[in-house]
């Protein structure tokens, strides 16, 4: 692992460079992507954000979006950016698996590979990393970096601050998590000062559904709920047939599992989806419950302890099952 303060050299010149991020990106991997591309521009650097898949539409309004290259659209033009790139920036994850198809692209680069990230267990495909699991967000991790850890200029306009406060706000669950720490107010004191505009971006991200999406809300909260008050654990399943009647699309279900975690008493939260091609889960917890260890034990995933993701091959009923029989496991840690 080289020196992160060598990267500071590196950048000195311009440079050929890919940003990218995770599957299906969250505000964080957008966010954090485009507020380091924001960055990079500014030192004449050619960067382009490749994301593996696409992501939901209310973040299209972020600056900075409309250079942004799916892979899934624009494979061949996304291979050649990636075997071109001198540099590239792994961001918001840290395992080349997490990138489908663009995974293989970049392990196969010769390009120097940054990873900047926040979660467990990083796999070492990386030649530089920025790396805290206690940061709130990978958009923490890009202000601190471009800022504190390399001999930089000042970077932060209008345009990088109100991506990075997007990546910080909706990580922290709106500043609510215990990773939000007086630093991190005081980050985001900094981009509010630079331009980012808090309370519009809020509205912008959280005041922007779709009349099916609400639809779809409210039947997961009447008729899909299940509490299982003798575990704390509350649980919220969807088909593939109600994906489709309430023609949900991407980030439709973001935040769901937030509303059965928010039920007095309850410490574990489920959301189990039946997608296309395999079933996906979010876990939700409070405190020290661990449902990173649910997802990495029993469903091929991982994460934060208290925000966790997995899959199955299996049908959703028998991952429903079997993740109502892990329950008793860790009855003790649900019940303190």
């Amino acid at each position: 692992m080289l020196d992160i303060a060598a990267l500071s050299e590196l950048l000195k010149q311009p440079k050929k460079i890919v940003i990218t991020t995770h599957h299906k990106p969250d505000g964080d991997a957008i966010g954090s992507s485009l507020g380091l591309y924001n960055c990079l521009i500014q030192l004449g650097h050619h960067a382009t954000v490749i994301t593996p898949t696409d992501y939901p539409v209310f973040f299209d309004w972020l600056p900075g979006n409309g250079s942004v290259i799916i892979y899934t659209e624009k494979p061949a033009e996304s291979d050649r950016l990636i075997a071109e790139a001198d540099l590239i920036f792994c961001l918001d994850f840290n395992a080349l698996s997490r990138i489908n198809e663009v995974g293989d692209r970049v392990g196969e680069s010769k390009a120097l590979k940054v990873m900047i990230d926040h979660h467990l267990d990083p796999q070492d495909f990386d030649d530089f990393r920025y790396w805290n699991i206690n940061a709130s967000a990978t958009a923490q991790l890009v202000y601190e970096l471009v800022t504190r850890e390399l001999n930089l200029p000042r970077l932060i306009n209008k345009d990088v601050a109100t991506c990075l406060y997007t990546g910080i706000m909706t990580d922290s669950g709106s500043f609510r998590f215990p990773t939000t720490t007086a630093s991190v107010h005081r980050i985001v004191a900094d981009l509010i000062d630079a331009g980012a505009v808090n309370w519009r971006i809020h509205e912008l991200v959280y005041n922007s559904a779709t009349e099916n999406r609400l639809r779809f809300l409210g039947h997961c909260l009447a008729d899909k709920l299940e509490v299982f008050a003798e575990y704390n654990t509350a649980l919220i399943t969807v088909t593939r047939a109600e994906l489709e009647k309430y023609h949900i699309t991407t980030g439709d279900t973001e935040g769901i599992v937030n509303y059965a975690l928010s039920i007095t008493g309850i410490r574990l939260a489920a959301f189990i989806v039946e997608r296309p091609d395999r079933v996906k889960l979010s876990l939700r917890s409070t405190g020290e419950f661990p449902a990173n260890e649910i997802c990495k034990k029993y469903f091929h995933g991982g994460g934060h302890r208290n925000a966790a993701g997995g899959h199955s091959d299996d049908s959703l009923t028998e991952v429903v099952a079997k993740f109502k029989s892990i329950l008793p496991e860790y009855k003790t840690l649900l019940i303190q």
